[in-house]
C-alpha cells in the first residue's frame, strides 16, 4: 500500500510544481495590474514606492518559500510583462501609466525592485544550497 501511494505522489509532483509556478507568474501579473491602476493614489509617490517594495518582497519570499531559483523570478516576470504592456500608449493616444513622478517611481522603481527581488532570491537560494545540511 505504501508504494502505490508513493508512486502516485511522485507522479503528481511535477504537475503541482508547474501549478505553483503558474500561480506565482499570475500573482506577479495581478500585482502589476493592480499597481498600474493604483500607483497614483494619494500620497502619490509613496504609494508607488510601497508597490515597489511589495513586488520585491513577493519575489524574495516566493524564492525563499519554494527554495528554487524560478520561484523568485516568475513573479518579477509577470509584473514586468503586465506593467510594461499597460505602460505602452494606446492607438488613440491614451496612456495608463503617466510620465509623472509617481508613474516613474512605479514603473522604473518597480522594475528595479522586481529584478533585485529575483536576484536576492536567486543568490539566497544558491548560498543556502551550498551549506551543509
Amino acid at each position: 500500500m505504501g508504494t502505490s501511494q508513493d508512486q502516485t505522489g511522485n507522479g503528481q509532483r511535477p504537475l503541482i510544481t508547474a501549478a505553483g509556478y503558474l500561480v506565482l507568474l499570475v500573482l506577479g501579473g495581478v500585482q502589476g495590474l493592480i499597481g498600474s491602476l493604483q500607483y497614483s493614489d494619494s500620497p502619490a509617490p509613496l504609494v508607488a514606492i510601497a508597490l515597489d517594495v511589495i513586488i520585491f518582497a513577493t519575489c524574495v519570499l516566493a524564492g525563499w518559500g519554494l527554495r528554487t531559483h524560478g520561484a523568485g523570478i516568475l513573479p518579477a516576470l509577470g509584473w514586468v510583462i503586465v506593467s510594461f504592456v499597460l505602460a505602452m500608449p494606446r492607438p488613440n493616444g491614451s496612456v495608463l501609466i503617466t510620465a509623472t513622478s509617481a508613474g516613474e517611481w512605479y514603473l522604473y522603481g518597480g522594475a528595479l525592485a522586481a529584478a533585485a527581488g529575483a536576484a536576492t532570491a536567486f543568490f539566497a537560494w544558491v548560498r543556502t544550497k551550498g551549506r551543509p545540511g
